[in-house]
């Protein structure tokens, strides 16, 4: 077993993903700091930051990793028949930092947030600089859910989403993944297993074989700079054909 690694401020370098620790699944390395650089540097070898407020910063890769092709999304007959009743307005990069504090502000209500002032700030940080994008949706004017991620060749990171009404979130990840699918997108990371995630279409995946395809993918081009759906909302959430 390899000693957890303390991180420098002046070496970005991470330790290999392999060295991560089976318990707790997947920490890696403790320290550094999230200024822009580092944290491209970590979604470019598999590795995201999650830690708690007034705790050092922890870095990960899990063991299996939670995955999907962006063309595998499902919309459930429930789901298809919640968004024939309702009425959504879907954007892209249009509120990015109100999604981050509403994803840290749900979580901070039910459980504690890792989603701190400074992770907010750093990520609002990257989505200036157009590696970090959003997708929100809107009912009767008002912002009602919504996910955030990064972008790294033709793969997307999620890293959190919010529903304020019923599904909201999962619209939020239905047409990102129609979007993502469109622009040619491979592979979108979901990070830790969930339910939730599952029932989207999101599936375990080893460790080794998301190495392999990240490493095959990033360094092709990705979509830098903020983004706008090119797809009409009815294709967007409409069921897809084969």
């Amino acid at each position: 077993m390899h000693p957890i690694s303390w991180l420098s401020d002046h070496d970005l370098r991470f330790p290999p993903i392999e060295q991560a620790l089976a318990e707790p699944d997947g920490l890696l390395a403790v320290g550094g700091d999230l200024e822009p650089e580092r944290l491209v540097a970590a979604y470019y070898e598999g590795i995201f930051p999650w830690y708690e407020a007034g705790g050092p910063i922890l870095w990960w890769s899990p063991d299996p990793r939670m995955v999907m092709a962006p063309r595998d999304v499902h919309l459930s007959r429930s789901l298809r028949r919640h968004i024939r009743r309702q009425p959504f307005t879907i954007t892209m990069d249009s509120a990015f930092p109100e999604v981050i504090r509403q994803c840290a502000g749900l979580r901070e209500h039910r459980e504690g947030t890792w989603i701190t002032t400074e992770m907010q700030d750093a990520y609002v940080r990257l989505h200036e600089l157009g590696y970090a994008h959003s997708v929100e949706v809107f009912q009767d004017g008002r912002l009602s859910g919504g996910l955030y991620g990064i972008s790294i060749g033709p793969m997307f990171f999620g890293e959190s989403m919010f529903a304020l009404r019923d599904n909201a979130s999962k619209v939020a990840f239905l047409a990102l993944a129609r979007q993502l699918d469109d622009w040619g997108f491979k592979l979108i990371d979901c990070q830790m297993p969930t339910s939730h995630l599952a029932t989207l279409g999101a599936r375990p995946m080893a460790r080794s074989t998301f190495k392999h395809w990240l490493w095959k993918y990033r360094e092709q081009p990705t979509r830098r700079g903020f983004w706008r759906f090119e797809l009409d909302i009815p294709r967007l959430i409409a069921p897809k054909r084969e």
